[in-house]
């Protein structure tokens, strides 16, 4: 059996293994079977996707066992990047979910929550092997099924079953697109091949439809502006891990999605597809910092810049749409590649973060900001892992955050080579927006690290918080590794996602060279960037402070003293800078968009208005899609529903007389048709 076949065979195999295992074995040895199963799937996934991809293979794997159900995979050198992704973070979660999900024990059910993660696992590996309608749409539908009922794993805590009832609307109206979508590509035969896809001409005005439906179908997953109502519910309610899986990878499968279809079976398409793209992908990046500026809740806050990422990754996806339709492949190349490269590391870096607010969710049992703090010194290597994570997805260098917004930066700079100036000037203004979003970033970590790990903890749970056990340890320790290696490495990397886009839709190979020098050499722009550079010079830096330092002959001694506190002797937790102070800033700079609601009591002494007795205040921001655009359409929905609920009169005559209509009906319908 070649490699590629054993490997195939160990990762369809360990994570049904996996699920039985969660079924049939209670207690510790349940876990740990569970979390092997998913571990061993994760890895056999990733060194899949890595054969394949160094190889250049791409084996038909069949199913025999299955022969009346039209399922059929393939590897290609696209679904060998996300098997490496879902590989990555995977294996991940598997470590942590061991130690993360004993918490659980007695409380829910860790049967159920063990076999849906294996569950979930095995959809995401096939649901990239996938080589035709059919089998696409059944793993899609299985995932989003899974994902589903594990996000109501704590189903009896507040706002969990809303937000579950949310993620399952908006992920099947995507679903009734997607359906669509393939019939149009497959004329109806859902067993039909991509590769028949692929041959197939289509006509200007079908294959428009058919983009526009992908992109609603893979948006709504991806959670891009404005179907991303979802998300921000579904991921703070979810068990930790299960967040840090849904938001590394489940939501990267609308970015597949779009990419399977819109480069690789319609093999690109108008300028105008590409346009659409780079604007929901800008609003998506602007909007999902903004409102993750206003957050408290450290995991709604995550969810936030989920969106915001997706955003920066579907920028660079339509940045490199528009350069296809003009012809200028090796500018397309370039921007599709730091979308997959900011795609990968995304799931790496906000991978970390959500596993890293769930430690500190298990050890002070609360996500509120506002009651932390001082979480440093209880918690000193989950507040690193944390640290490490925020600076990556501030992009910070050399951290791997940098290295894939450098590469869209590069690509949206290329953009005076598009001969038609009036679709240019969209290029220096993605610029600008992508600018101003990575600015805001980093403000918005500088907030959550703070607030969260530094000064005084500003509740008992936070005072007496304790460490994250070592196998959540180790889920954290093997994501920091991936945001170091990926952003000191790009030389390496780069080539290896321009290989993934061989022979889709007329891509250049590579866009990016490596040579001895090492710095990376963007062929029609004129950046340069060499991270392995850019570290030694930061190190170097560090070391020059305490040269200079100890040239000067400072004092050596360590001392150690309290922050002035203004005079006063005793400092407490209410003297802190809070969430709120922080972001008051920014909030009053864009209160157009925010339009706070603002209530303030004040209670006054009985016996005299001149004494107050105490002052309540209360600020709230609602985003504004959830108040003008979803309000309504629920409001028009119940309409609806009203309307429609009156047809049913409880009268046996009445639905006679709606059935002889509806014969009626047909039967004129069928005398037209002849």
């Amino acid at each position: 059996m070649a490699p590629e076949q054993l490997l195939v065979a160990v990762t369809l195999s360990a994570y049904p293994a996996g699920a039985l295992a969660a079924l049939g074995v209670r207690g510790a040895a349940g876990r740990g079977l569970v979390a092997g199963c998913a571990f061993l799937g994760a890895v056999a996934g990733l060194l899949l996707g890595a054969v394949c991809l160094g190889a250049g293979l791409a084996p038909t794997v069949t199913a025999p066992f299955l022969p009346l159900t039209g399922v059929a995979l393939r590897i290609d050198g696209l679904s060998a990047f996300f098997l490496i992704l879902i590989g990555v973070v995977g294996a991940a979660v598997a470590l942590y979910g061991f130690g993360y999900s004993a918490a659980y024990q007695g409380r829910y059910s860790l049967r159920r929550l063990g076999a849906l993660l294996n569950v979930l696992l095995l959809s995401l590996t096939v649901q990239v092997m996938a080589d035709n309608a059919l089998t696409f749409l059944m793993t899609w539908e299985t995932m989003s099924l899974a994902a589903y009922l594990l996000v109501l794993t704590e189903h009896d805590r507040p706002g969990t079953v809303r937000a579950a009832t949310w993620y399952l609307a908006v992920t099947h109206a995507g679903f009734a697109a997607l359906v669509a979508m393939f019939f149009l590509l497959s004329a109806g035969e859902l067993t039909t091949s991509f590769a028949a896809m692929r041959s197939v001409s289509l006509a200007p005005l079908v294959r428009d439809a058919a983009f526009v439906l992908a992109l609603v179908g893979f948006g709504a997953k991806a959670g891009v502006v404005p179907v991303h109502v979802w998300l921000p519910m579904a991921h703070p309610v979810a068990p930790s891990h299960v967040s840090a899986l849904m938001s590394g990878v489940v939501i990267k499968m609308g970015v597949y999605g779009l990419l399977r279809v819109t480069i690789d079976l319609l093999g690109g398409g108008p300028p105008w597809w590409g346009g659409l793209v780079l604007g929901v992908g800008t609003v998506s990046a602007l909007l999902g910092v903004l409102y993750a500026l206003m957050e408290h809740d450290l995991k709604r806050l995550l969810a936030f810049h989920s969106v915001e990422n997706i955003g920066i990754i579907f920028i660079g996806i339509g940045a490199g749409l528009m350069f296809q339709s003009y012809g200028l492949t090796t500018l397309a190349t370039l921007g599709i590649v730091g979308g997959l490269y900011h795609t990968i590391n995304h799931a790496c870096f906000k991978g970390l973060l959500f596993l890293g607010a769930g430690s500190v969710l298990h050890a002070t049992g609360t996500r509120n900001m506002e009651e932390l703090g001082g979480l440093i010194r209880r918690m000193p290597r989950t507040a690193f892992f944390f640290l490490v994570g925020a600076c990556a997805i501030s992009a910070l260098p050399p951290l791997n955050g940098f290295a894939s917004e450098w590469l869209v930066f590069q690509a949206l700079l290329g953009g005076s080579a598009i001969p038609q100036p009036e679709v240019a000037v969209i290029m220096p203004i993605a610029v600008a927006m992508l600018a101003l979003t990575s600015g805001l970033a980093a403000a918005c970590f500088v907030k959550a690290f703070g607030i969260t790990f530094l000064a005084i903890p500003r509740s008992p749970e936070a005072a007496h918080a304790h460490e994250a056990p070592p196998s959540m340890q180790v889920g954290m320790v093997s994501l920091v590794l991936m945001c170091v290696g990926l952003g000191l490495a790009p030389f390496a990397v780069v080539p290896l996602l321009g290989s993934s886009l061989a022979g889709l839709g007329g891509l250049a190979p590579t866009a990016v060279t490596f040579t001895l020098a090492l710095p990376l050499r963007v062929p029609g722009t004129f950046g340069q960037m060499s991270a392995p550079l850019l570290a030694l010079g930061l190190a170097l830096l560090l070391a020059l402070v305490p040269l200079a330092l100890w040239l000067l002959g400072a004092n050596r001694r360590l001392r150690v003293g309290d922050t002035w506190g203004c005079g006063r002797i005793g400092q407490t937790a209410r003297m802190e800078y809070t969430a709120t102070a922080f972001a008051e800033p920014l909030r009053r700079i864009f209160a157009e968009l925010y339009r706070p609601s603002q209530d303030l009591s004040i209670d006054f002494h009985p016996a005299s208005k001149y004494f107050v007795q105490s002052i309540e205040y209360r600020s709230e921001i609602h985003p504004w899609f959830e108040r003008v655009l979803y309000a309504r359409l629920l409001q028009g929905l119940r309409s609806a529903a009203t309307g429609v609920r009156r047809l049913q009169g409880g009268s046996v005559h009445l639905y006679l007389v709606y059935m002889t209509l509806a014969l009626l009906v047909l039967l004129t319908a069928a005398r037209w048709g002849r």
